[in-house]
């Protein structure tokens, strides 16, 4: 998880330019920050310096060398001109979702526009090469997530990820869509229009610079972004080596939920889904309301009206501290609390409507998703 910072906007461009340096990660990005306190002051650093922040030799020659080729305000102004905005961890517009992974990229570049609703999101992936029963799957429940208000996030590959795209916005909800290359470059080509079409109602998300061609080994990155961008992935169709699957372990490795539709024993397009369903990996899935209640998303319009209408208090914040990911009944949270039964009881009706938490039965309550930082520190009010 990467902690929040305040934006220097004039440290932007020194971000932007990094990020053309290979070999610099978020490890990396850290260590920087931590021994000069700004990437400006990192860039202008000498050898020696660069390397008590901890660097290898190979990394801190990459940045001597590179440095002389690249201008940062250069970089910025190209940008600028290509319509994209750069988005560091500091940027209070970084995903707060994407934030909170442990390898979290220091820098996404969007084209388009990431809204704040966005967060409600369930990423749909699968195979490149659906059969006529992926294809029908894919467009009905990606359609069906689009219409309860679901932003549907996916590669822009082919296959199933053209057809959750398409089918989120033929239901005229958002999406967005992580690239494996520069925004600069449409991979597949084909996908060209479609791109087009989903920056007017989403955005395209890379974290590779400019006149980066797509590369075999940038995919698999890739999709801890797809996962991380999400409250959940939604594997339809993928063999047991697929890309979808390695999205599918990502969201696993974050703590997001997975889920899978079944298959036909006989397809070796469903072998990786089948696979990941029967050792628990998956959840599976036979109606959009499965993926929609598991994860509290039944009514995003109700839930983000009353985020608006009923801003937070202390004593909601109070409350959502002694409730986690693990079951908890409102007797322990009125004990650990101090709180009365009666206040306790108010706070968990409201924050259920917000889709903060969720009751599981016998007065026994879990966190539905992961709250604001500013939210869950202090309350609003």
């Amino acid at each position: 998880m990467v902690p929040k910072r305040p934006q220097i906007a004039s440290d932007v461009p020194f971000w932007v330019a990094f990020n053309r340096i290979p070999g610099l990660g978020s490890v990396r990005y850290r260590a920087l920050l931590s021994r000069f306190g700004s990437l400006s002051d990192a860039w202008r650093a000498t050898r020696s310096e660069l390397k008590e922040a901890g660097l290898t030799d190979s990394v801190v020659r990459g940045i001597t060398d590179g440095r002389g080729a690249i201008d940062p305000e250069a970089e910025m102004e190209r940008l600028e001109k290509a319509g994209i905005r750069p988005l560091t961890w500091d940027d209070p517009k970084y995903p707060t979702l994407l934030r909170e992974i442990d390898d979290a990229p220091p820098l996404i570049h969007v084209r388009g526009e990431i809204r704040e609703a966005d967060a409600l999101s369930v990423a749909v992936v699968g195979t490149r090469k659906p059969t006529p029963y992926g294809k029908q799957v894919a467009e009905e429940l990606a359609h069906q997530l689009s219409a309860n208000g679901v932003c549907v996030v996916s590669g822009l590959a082919r296959g199933i990820d053209g057809i959750a795209h398409r089918a989120a916005l033929a239901a005229g909800g958002r999406t967005l869509a992580v690239l494996a290359c520069g925004l600069d470059i449409t991979y597949p080509p084909e996908h060209k229009r479609l791109a087009e079409e989903i920056v007017e109602r989403g955005a395209l998300i890379s974290e590779q610079p400019l006149g980066t061609e797509p590369r075999g080994d940038f995919f698999p990155r890739r999709n801890r972004i797809l996962s991380g961008l999400s409250l959940g992935v939604l594997l339809v169709e993928g063999g047991k080596k697929s890309g979808a699957l390695i999205t599918g372990n990502c969201a696993l490795d974050q703590g997001r939920d997975v889920f899978a539709v079944p298959g036909s024993i006989f397809s070796s397009q469903s072998q990786g889904t089948n696979l990941k369903i029967g050792k628990g990996e998956a959840k599976l899935v036979q109606r959009v309301e499965d993926i929609l209640q598991d994860l509290n998303l039944t009514m995003i319009p109700e839930q983000l009206e009353m985020q608006e209408l009923v801003p937070a208090t202390d004593t909601e914040a109070e409350v959502l501290r002694y409730i986690s990911k693990d079951p908890v009944h409102i007797d322990a949270v009125c004990r650990e609390s101090g709180l009365s039964a009666a206040a306790v009881s108010s706070v968990l009706t409201m924050m259920e409507l917000k889709g903060l938490v969720r009751e599981i039965g016998s007065k026994s309550y879990v966190r539905a998703r992961e709250v604001r930082e500013e939210y869950a520190a202090s309350g609003g009010g």
